[in-house]
């Protein structure tokens, strides 16, 4: 039996097929065609959704996230509703997701805090929820680990102040304020954070009527 070459593959090719080969990898059309289609893929995974008020609409489009947001709530014992509100309130499904910088003059400065992704974890709380749950690969740009982050935080807030998993209101102040911002009520005199949750609150009802009816559910 024949060697085979696993340096120049080309070579296990009959010899009046090697110059076929060579030239297509020499080509600067094919490899031009390889970083596009590889550039497709990539925005196509990170592209959100074109319709973010529904869920069905949502899984329809992300086939795999229903699988990664239902193994959450599984997981932590959460309300799968609840975390899709929280997350369509802090990224609206992006993955680049940054807090708009802040501006002089009209000018660009910076950042408000560290947060970034689907679930604009901080940097800190973000180290945390690693170290606790060793997923130390874990990715705030990457659905699976920001849907798992706010399922974690979801089951600290209902373990340290008995918020039930299904209260997607007092569920979205813990996570904006901090447990320990919640517990000492920074959130009663920020009457817009307030409007805020109590509009997570009417999305998380909406999702949850709507994985009820979604075809195929």
């Amino acid at each position: 039996m024949r060697r085979q070459n696993p340096i120049h593959p080309e070579m296990n090719l009959p010899s009046r097929m090697r110059w076929r080969w060579r030239g297509r990898m020499r080509s600067p059309a094919a490899g031009l065609w390889v970083v596009v289609m590889l550039a497709v893929v990539v925005a196509g995974c990170a592209t959100a959704p074109k319709r973010t008020d529904n869920a069905c609409k949502i899984f329809t489009q992300k086939s795999s996230w229903y699988k990664h947001t239902r193994r959450a709530a599984n997981k932590w014992n959460a309300d799968m509703a609840v975390l899709l509100a929280i997350m369509k309130q802090e990224s609206n499904f992006d993955a680049n997701a940054k807090p708009n910088r802040k501006r002089f003059l009209g000018l660009p400065l910076w950042r408000p805090s560290s947060a970034f992704g689907y679930a604009q974890a901080l940097d800190s709380t973000w180290r945390l929820y690693k170290k606790h749950t060793n997923r130390l690969l874990a990715q705030r740009d990457r659905f699976k680990d920001a849907m798992d982050f706010i399922g974690w935080y979801n089951a600290q807030t209902r373990a340290r102040l008995k918020i039930p998993a299904h209260d997607a209101y007092r569920h979205y102040l813990a996570y904006h304020e901090g447990w320990g911002g919640y517990a000492r009520g920074t959130y009663q005199t920020k009457k817009w954070l307030i409007a805020v949750a109590k509009r997570v609150a009417k999305q998380a009802s909406r999702y949850r009527a709507q994985l009820k009816r979604c075809p195929g559910s």
